[in-house]
């Protein structure tokens, strides 16, 4: 055994090992209660960084302290490896995204084995290969027969540089968030499924979530956003209505203009003869639409000239076109009340439009909208009716004349799945001019996209520019056809990824009976990841889940039964990143200090659901730790060379022994309940160095202390296993154990070790600390109160005054109250 640490040797040492008896390959047991831990999977962008780092580590102590706990342990790893980056590789480094990706898998294979990640690699997933997406085409068609996917025109955020369609929350200042070029609104052609016939479960089901972050939850609710109101119609004429929604209908009688979206047919309509109305919507189509811009924009409008009838009154109410209404939300066209929302309160004032106030009649609309629930009143024969009963009553008047109903609503929208982009898996569609959209055979699964492409300064996805490719016939006629060049949004890859990993050797079905060992009992047993997942990649994975099951593919409700949102890793007070010069590389720490002690930092640094401030003073003290673990085991091995280690006889133990033995157990106790219950690595790792730092200090080489030094570097070791897996494995070897650490128990507590011979008393007179006491652990009630009484510091503020009450807590506090 060397004297001196090398973390290398050690770290390529330890790792042979796991690889060479496939230490982390696992297969389904019954007789083992199994636990599913999952670490999203990476984007192969080339290097790993430092929230990569982060995330695994977590996953991986938690993936190791449960195979400690006898549990059968999976822990696999893959790539999400479609996406934008890998094309844009391509224009800068003329290289094929697909040759780029493959290289970048592979640098970064080498990094997490590197950093002893205790993976099954069996198991390894890339979303690009034809083997994976080929399930996701053959789901999608069995979606499309069930009619749970469809297209439709719809108007998107078209970036003209990528030449994609972008989500609202890839639009930042108007501009695209890779290209930043300035976003223009389209009408295109795009698939979407269905996710809002599952908005009600989606929305339920998060009540059975009990292990994820009721934040996480709050955001998904409020982004599926149920709401009960009413649908009215404001009729034009005998066949024709503008149909709006509101969860207010007791304002009804305030309306004094509707507005519709710039891309509404009506606006359209009333652009034809009206120049004005033509410079808004051409304004409207640069427009940012994501709800943090929609807030704090600037509202604009302009009158349509257009007029329809209020459903109740009879009243010609004008129609507005507005930015603020998204033809993609609703139906385009919101009834305005300006007396009593803000927003509309705002719009009338800029335009000078009437403000008519009908609810709670002794709040001013002098200077603001009075937005609270009341009393109507100036509401004709709802007069007088507070909220519920003007809902009803209006609800009631409104569905006799056929002018409205009640609506249960849902701000979800349906999800646009297909991008105009090349490194994306094919969408399984035929487009012919004689049946639409057929469906590919499942015999003709996979569409392989091509990998050997290659693309020009013009942009645009090559597969569109590939007779080869496109050219078909259709499945259905047997005519010229040409099959679909859009790709999906890579969100899409996923949102199934986890289920696929207990069946990624099946080739002739999606997922198999393998699929519910692993996620029975409520799904991934413990999964991590970033924060901004929160909302669309978790949504839209639990959606999937529920398109699994119903298909026959799983069982159970939820992918995901424990969630953990780990914090990001900041330098200097910010999130790293290349653009900010902060960054550091993992690979530069590993080499200067070993892998172990990069894990070590980064899970002591703060705890795991928090921000981390990365200081590089920090990693050269969980360095030192590190080796002072080494100096420890090595002296003790050095002085085992020459003392016997006798067996430990815990009735034959001198203070000194028990206090070290109490010590040991005592930390075991608190890191096994940080480990399991709190996941705070932080404080099990501190706890680990008081106890290293007390044992250093214990040196003694006869036999009996030589057991107890035994006993607690093998607890020490045990316990920092999941944590620093290389040095743990080197010096449990070095002990002469014939087993690897990996394949041991977690230790368990002494309860007898935890008892106290002494404890200490705290003495206070009148709540102030006064005198501190060491007492048998045995010192009944009566004798603890004399000696307290009777202590020289406790009598000179007793002294002369009298005692009113004498208040003892068992082996912790006497308060004396005197007056």
């Amino acid at each position: 055994m060397n004297s001196e640490y090398n973390a290398q040797a050690i770290e390529q040492q330890a790792q042979q090992y796991w690889l060479d008896n496939q230490s982390f390959e696992v297969v389904e047991d019954n007789d083992k209660e199994k636990f599913y831990c999952l670490s999203m999977f990476p984007y192969p962008s080339g290097r790993l960084h430092m929230g990569h780092v982060r995330n695994y580590s977590i996953g991986d102590v938690i993936s190791r302290y449960q195979k400690m706990q006898g549990k059968n342990v999976m822990q696999p790893i893959g790539w999400d490896a479609f996406g934008l980056p890998a094309e844009n590789a391509a224009l800068k480094n003329k290289v094929a995204p697909a040759k780029w990706t493959y290289e970048n898998i592979n640098y970064m294979k080498n990094q997490l084995i590197e950093l002893g990640f205790g993976y099954d690699w069996s198991r390894e997933i890339a979303t690009c290969h034809p083997k994976y997406y080929r399930w996701e085409q053959w789901l999608f068609v069995k979606l499309f027969e069930k009619g749970l996917v469809y297209k439709k025109n719809a108007i998107v955020n078209w970036d003209p540089v990528d030449q994609t369609v972008l989500a609202n929350e890839q639009v930042i200042d108007g501009r695209g968030w890779r290209s930043d070029a300035l976003i223009e609104k389209k009408e295109i052609s795009q698939w979407f499924m269905r996710i809002t016939d599952y908005a009600d479960e989606l929305l339920s089901s998060l009540d059975e979530l009990d292990g994820w972050p009721e934040a996480v939850k709050t955001m998904q609710k409020n982004w599926i956003g149920k709401s009960v109101g009413l649908e009215i119609d404001f009729t034009r004429n005998d066949n024709d209505a503008l149909r709006v929604y509101t969860t207010r209908p007791d304002t009804l009688m305030g309306v004094t203009y509707l507005a519709v979206a710039a891309e509404h047919p009506l606006a359209l309509e009333a652009g034809k003869n009206n120049t004005a109305v033509q410079v808004f919507i051409e304004e409207c189509k640069t427009m940012e639409t994501t709800e943090a811009a929609m807030e704090t924009m600037e509202k604009k409008g302009v009158d349509s000239g257009l007029k329809c009838t209020h459903p109740i009154t009879g009243e010609a109410v004008p129609i507005w076109i507005a930015n603020f209404v998204l033809m993609g939300y609703g139906t385009g066209a919101v009834m305005s009340v300006p007396a009593h929302d803000e927003r509309d309160y705002d719009f009338a004032k800029k335009y000078g439009i009437e403000i008519k106030q009908v609810i709670n009649e002794k709040e001013s609309v002098d200077k603001s909208a009075t937005t609270t629930k009341g009393i109507l009143f100036n509401s004709g024969e709802f007069d007088g009716m507070d909220f519920n009963k003007a809902f009803e009553a209006i609800a009631g008047t409104l569905t006799n004349n056929n002018l409205g109903e009640k609506k249960t609503n849902f701000r979800l929208r349906d999800w646009g799945v297909s991008r105009q982009r090349y490194w994306g898996c094919p969408i399984p569609i035929v487009n012919c001019p004689n049946c639409g959209s057929v469906a590919v055979p499942e015999a003709d699964l996979p569409i392989k996209l091509p990998e050997d492409v290659e693309f020009d300064e013009a942009g645009g996805s090559p597969i569109k520019k590939m007779p080869e490719f496109y050219e078909t016939s259709c499945p259905s006629c047997g005519g010229k056809a040409e099959r679909e060049t859009d790709t999906f949004d890579t969100f899409f890859e996923s949102s199934w990824y986890f289920a696929r990993y207990a069946s990624k050797d099946n080739e002739t079905a999606m997922l198999d009976d393998r699929a519910d060992y692993w996620l029975a009992n409520g799904g991934v047993d413990q999964y991590i990841g970033g924060i901004e997942h929160a909302i669309l990649h978790l949504l839209y994975a639990r959606f999937f889940n529920k398109l699994l099951r119903d298909e026959g593919l799983i069982k159970y409700n939820e992918p995901f039964k424990n969630l953990l949102t780990q914090g990001m890793v900041l330098k200097d007070g910010t999130k790293m990143s290349k653009s900010k010069g902060n960054t550091v590389d993992p690979q530069e720490m590993i080499a200067k200090y070993g892998a172990d002690t990069v894990r070590l930092f980064i899970l002591f640094a703060a705890p795991p659901t928090q921000d981390l401030e990365w200081i590089d003073s920090g990693l050269e003290g969980s360095h030192r730790f590190v080796n002072k673990i080494y100096r420890l085991v090595v002296g003790f091995v050095e002085d085992a060379k020459s003392n016997t280690i006798g067996k430990l006889s815990t009735n034959n133990l001198n203070k000194e022994q028990k206090s070290i033995r109490q010590k040991t157990h005592q930390t075991l106790n608190k890191i096994t309940d940080d480990m399991s219950r709190r996941h705070s690595f932080n404080t099990a790792i501190a706890a680990l160095m008081e106890l290293s730092n007390t044992l250093t200090k214990f040196t003694a080489t006869d036999e009996q202390s030589m057991a107890v030094r035994a006993e607690s570097i093998g607890i020490i070791l045990k316990s920092l296993s999941p944590i620093t897996p290389h040095i743990c494995h080197y010096l449990w070897r070095a002990l002469g154990n014939e087993t690897a650490i990996i394949n041991e128990t977690w230790p368990s507590v002494d309860e007898a070790a935890l008892a106290q011979d002494e404890v200490q008393i705290i003495v206070q007179v009148n709540g102030k600390l006064r005198a501190k006491l060491m007492l048998s652990a045995d010192t009944d009630k009566t004798q603890v109160e004399a000696q307290a009484l009777a202590d020289e510091n406790v009598v000179k503020f007793t002294e002369g005054k009298t005692v009113v009450k004498v208040i003892v807590v068992p082996n912790k506090l006497v308060n004396i109250v005197v007056k």
